[in-house]
């Protein structure tokens, strides 16, 4: 039984410091102190704590009664706490008696007054430098299992307000150079470099969901600088699925080589949808629709259920529209998508499909696992 209350606290407790606001608390706090002499601490500990027992012993050599070593001593821990709770500012005040007495009680007074207003000043002082550094974006994200966009251009900025109109929501951060949040309200921002280790750990890298990687410009050197935070991803968070838009698509062996799980060519896609529209009016329409989440088109990756195994995919695709509402577009099996597989393609344990949908309802999102 106390075992079983032991490990249910210790889970709370973990919860609450698992909190993001507590852990950018943490952070800005160990980057104040971080260049701090903890000798420093024990020096001012102990020399309050000898201004509090001199004071005390004064006050039991003037105050007290000094006929037996015992009487002394007993005098000297009474005074020490009338010491201790006048510097807090909650001292009796009749304690002292004596005009020398008196003098003590003022200087011990004047003493607490001067550590209170210090460590109130210490402790505005950290407030301040905490919203000016988030503000700036020098704070720590503190999320968990969030999605990192590395960098900033036109399609970021997309990106973010499609993830803001998803149902399955989870928090974003931003990484990119800048003095101000360039994504607004409702994202945190890290200002750094997406290539530096620090910067991402900062960003919470290592405990995101996913990274995409976006090019700052539509040049050769952004891709080069892609690929390069591409590596610094998988360096300190090789289990982070990474996503990078590339430019130019001869660069795509380069990104595959610097292993990014995910690769769009913005510009191959853009042109052939644009070739499939001139042949098939419409297309592009529909396609940006389903992509885009329109009325009654959210596109959703799943697990499929395993009373689905061993099904043909005519079975599915009618199992998918009576107990979801769902039209199948694609399954996954292996790392390969079969769109319109064969009439005797039956499903297997593992496999996952690609569906249309107003929205996911019992359906489990997939979360794949890094390679």
């Amino acid at each position: 039984m106390a075992g079983r209350i032991r490990g249910r606290l210790g889970r709370r407790i973990r919860a609450f410091a698992a909190v993001p606001l507590l852990r950018r608390f943490a952070y800005h706090a160990r980057r104040l102190t971080g260049d701090v002499d903890r000798g420093f601490f024990l020096r001012l500990a102990l020399g309050l704590a000898a201004v509090v027992f001199v004071a005390a012993l004064l006050v039991a050599a003037i105050e007290g009664p000094r006929a037996s070593i015992g009487e002394f001593v007993s005098t000297l821990s009474a005074s020490f706490y009338w010491a201790v709770t006048t510097v807090m500012g909650s001292g009796d005040a009749s304690y002292v008696q004596t005009p020398a007495g008196y003098v003590v009680s003022w200087l011990l007074v004047l003493f607490g007054a001067a550590i209170v207003a210090s460590i109130t000043g210490a402790l505005v002082g950290f407030v301040i430098d905490f919203l000016i550094k988030e503000g700036q974006g020098m704070g720590a994200a503190g999320y968990r299992d969030h999605i990192v966009v590395c960098g900033w251009n036109p399609t970021a900025r997309e990106l973010i307000q499609e993830l803001g109109h998803d149902e399955y929501t989870t928090r974003v951060v931003v990484l990119h150079a800048s003095e101000k949040n360039p994504a607004g309200q409702g994202v945190y921002f890290v200002s750094g470099d997406t290539t530096s280790a620090e910067d991402l750990r900062r960003a919470g890298i290592e405990e995101a969901m996913a990274a995409v990687v976006c090019p700052a410009d539509p040049s050769n050197e952004a891709d080069m600088r892609s690929i390069l935070t591409v590596m610094a991803i998988e360096s300190i968070a090789p289990q982070v699925r990474t996503v990078a838009e590339v430019n130019n698509p001869a660069h795509v062996e380069h990104f595959r080589r610097a292993r990014a799980d995910e690769i769009v060519v913005t510009s191959r896609i853009a042109s052939r949808l644009l070739a499939r529209s001139s042949l098939y009016p419409g297309l592009a329409e529909l396609v940006t629709d389903i992509v885009s989440g329109g009325d009654g088109s959210e596109l959703y990756r799943v697990n499929l259920p395993d009373a689905y195994v061993g099904l043909s995919v005519d079975d599915l695709s009618a199992r998918m529209r009576a107990d979801h509402g769902a039209t199948l577009l694609a399954v996954s099996r292996d790392g390969h998508a079969y769109v319109n597989p064969p009439t005797d393609f039956r499903m297997q344990p593992g496999d996952d499909a690609v569906v249309v949908a107003v929205s996911l309802g019992t359906l489990a999102p997939l979360r794949l696992q890094h390679d």
